[in-house]
């Protein structure tokens, strides 16, 4: 009997040691073990210029966190032809000048942005358990940030498109692009209600320069990817989607999908690039698991950060 428990409490050792050590590597090591996932899409009209998008999302920026910003930084050698940022770039309520820095090297580039609620709410202690049960919910006091500074930032200074539940277009490269968004649909601010004008109006009053192909990309644009989103930008005609908000799962076992999305997508479409499909019709959706963690969970297990740069291309059509 005294071996058995002898036994038992070595691997109970054994298992929380594991245990301390895999929390100690996602918290030291892989929580800034900055990557770039790069990937290519044939998706532009035959003999169209490839297009450079950078994907950046979860930010989660706090003003000390020189890494990160170093590391957003250098993603301007990739030299995009388009920004899209999917939200959730505030990480503590004085993070704004941090931002600023950061994003520095990508004024003047063409660029597309979204809110996630962290950026109205800053963040608060909750424990992570909870997110086993279900998507998380606001805090009862959340501390608000300064949205509208954000806002100024990304449109003013930057230079970015707003696709807050609105609609715009551009040209880049040659090739006609349409772009449509929503607000966070994980506090449900998403205004799907609003989506059909925003796209009917855009594609009403948009004067496209002579000269460009006539094929026209649309892409889909949001921070939390809940199937109502997905399945209403496939419905008017998106054929690429961004988003972001998972973290891939943050915590997760090596192999296996995301044990946890903190929306009702499915756990293998919760990183990196898929299909998502509804009704007869399909679009490629790209989530990224975001750049950083909050500032009370600052730990990444199997998940590391990344930003994603996608190279568009064109149809390679064939012959037989």
């Amino acid at each position: 009997m005294t071996r058995g428990l002898r036994a038992a409490g070595a691997v109970a050792g054994v298992t929380a040691a594991a245990g301390l050590a895999a929390f100690a590597y996602g918290a030291l090591v892989e929580r800034v073990q900055w990557t770039v996932r790069e990937e290519v899409l044939p998706i532009l009209g035959p003999g169209a210029r490839p297009i450079t998008v950078l994907h950046l999302s979860d930010v989660h920026m706090a003003p000390w966190q020189d890494g990160k910003q170093d590391f957003i930084r250098s993603l301007a050698v990739y030299e995009p032809d388009l920004v899209i940022d999917t939200g959730d770039a505030y990480g503590h309520p004085d993070a704004l000048e941090a931002l600023r820095w950061a994003y520095e090297p990508f004024r003047g580039t063409p660029g597309v942005f979204v809110h996630g609620s962290n950026d109205y709410y800053g963040p608060r202690f909750k424990n992570p358990l909870r997110y086993l049960g279900a998507p998380s919910t606001r805090a009862e006091k959340p501390i608000r940030l300064d949205i509208d500074g954000l806002g100024h930032l990304f449109g003013e200074e930057l230079g970015w498109l707003d696709l807050n539940n609105r609609a715009r277009a551009i040209e880049l490269r040659g090739t006609r692009i349409e772009l449509f968004g929503t607000n966070d649909a994980h506090r449900e601010w998403d205004r799907l209600d609003l989506l059909p004008g925003a796209v009917d109006e855009m594609r009403e009053n948009v004067e496209w320069s002579a000269g460009t192909g006539e094929k026209v990309l649309s892409l889909g644009v949001t921070h939390a990817p809940y199937r109502r989103v997905l399945d209403a930008f496939v419905t008017h005609g998106a054929e690429l989607i961004f988003a972001g908000h998972t973290h891939g799962g943050q915590v997760r076992v090596p192999g296996v999908p995301a044990l946890v999305t903190n929306c009702d997508i499915p756990p293998a479409q919760a990183q990196g690039l898929s299909v998502w499909q509804h009704g007869r019709a399909s679009a490629f959706l790209e989530v990224s698991a975001g750049i950083g963690t909050s500032i009370y969970a600052p730990v990444r297990f199997a998940t590391p950060p990344e930003a994603v740069v996608v190279t568009l291309t064109p149809v390679d059509i064939g012959y037989s």
